[in-house]
């Protein structure tokens, strides 16, 4: 059974950062409630956060350009790392209050459906309406409440500031690389790699034994992609033909896989152009409104090309995610900020000018 709260002291009220339009900067709180331990139902854990991400994806929930719409109110963010202070009375776990966790998008699943026996959580139905930060409150806040069967365990020995974006951005690219089903020295074009996803994406990739190259632009994120192992770089807004470039950087048949995190839908149809032979694209970045694909059937066909859809990843996917990072194989680029400063970082992130990650220290 949990650990009794009773040595742990709550208080009533904590800072949040609160969406209370579409389209507006977030309010930033003082006086937001907290939830208290009587008030977790069975299953649910409160946990105080060291850090947060920010991530692109907060960006897209706050100006409403999916097509499906967040909660209102709502407190943001959805990658997190802190301390569990809470439990629910009669929860069965082996969390326990003091545990170093990490929340996710995903929330919970049910853990009862197809989807969920073949590994699939992004696929279950429950995920959809417990996703933190767009369904329920997130981590740009001092204490959230997730669930104890979901939480990821985070080593002590890993520093939050670094391992925080692995929840989310590190666990969706690596999950993205597992899918290509590339082998030691193949060629992997990675668009928007100097991003938060992107930065990631391309150590995983070096640490799997892929050859990387990197698709983004200016020569801060150039600089960043090839000191983390990038082989070579095309840089979307200077190249006059990005379909020509990619293929002579990779040999001339054009890379093994493509791997997009960009939320545009130009990197994606370029994709399909440059893949070579029997070629797999890994779409990842999620564009505005009703973005196409457009795919030439007969090239796809003679080709033997492959197109899928990838989002977030599993327990066991970000569980071999964060050991990379504990290894060291992988380190998050990463400034740190306060909560205070959530509206000028989305519109940093707004305007491309984030080379890799920012991060919340609370």
């Amino acid at each position: 059974m949990a650990t009794p709260n009773a040595t742990v002291e709550i208080p009533k009220t904590q800072k949040a950062a609160v969406l209370e339009e579409f389209k507006q900067p977030y309010t930033i709180k003082t006086d937001h409630p907290v939830k208290q331990p009587s008030e977790l139902a069975p299953g649910e854990c409160l946990v105080k956060l060291e850090y947060s991400g920010v991530c692109h994806s907060d960006l897209h929930i706050r100006d409403n350009d999916w097509t499906r719409p967040s909660k209102l109110p709502l407190v943001g963010g959805h990658e997190g790392i802190g301390r569990v202070v809470a439990i629910g009375e009669h929860s069965n776990t082996p969390v326990k209050v003091g545990d170093r966790v990490g929340i996710k998008w995903i929330g919970k699943v049910c853990g009862k459906c197809e989807m969920c026996w073949k590994g699939h959580d992004s696929s279950c139905l429950v995920s959809f309406t417990s996703s933190h930060g767009f369904r329920l409150d997130g981590t740009f806040q001092e204490y959230a409440v997730s669930y104890i069967d979901y939480v990821t365990p985070i080593p002590e020995d890993l520093d939050g500031a670094s391992a925080t974006p692995i929840l989310c951005a590190g666990l969706t690219v690596y999950k993205a690389l597992k899918q290509t089903n590339l082998v030691v020295g193949q060629w992997v074009a990675i668009s928007g790699a100097g991003g938060g996803l992107g930065h990631l994406a391309v150590q995983y990739a070096v640490a799997m034994g892929y050859r990387v190259l990197a698709i983004d632009t200016g020569e801060k994120k150039k600089e960043l992609v090839m000191s983390l192992g990038a082989e070579k770089w095309v840089d979307f807004m200077e190249s006059k033909d990005i379909v020509e470039d990619v293929k002579v950087a990779t040999g001339g048949q054009g890379p093994d896989a493509a791997v997009i995190a960009a939320g545009d839908a130009r990197p994606f149809n370029q994709a399909v152009m440059y893949l070579g032979f029997k070629g797999t694209l890994v779409c990842v970045g999620m564009p505005s409104g009703t973005a196409v694909l457009n795919v030439p059937i007969n090239l796809m066909i003679a080709k033997s090309l492959t197109i899928l859809g990838s989002s977030i990843g599993n327990q066991q996917d970000v569980t071999e995610a964060l050991r990379m990072a504990a290894l060291g194989k992988v380190k998050c680029r990463h400034e740190v900020r306060t909560l205070g400063d959530i509206n000028s970082i989305l519109e940093d992130l707004k305007d491309g000018k984030v080379a890799g990650r920012v991060v919340i220290r609370f």
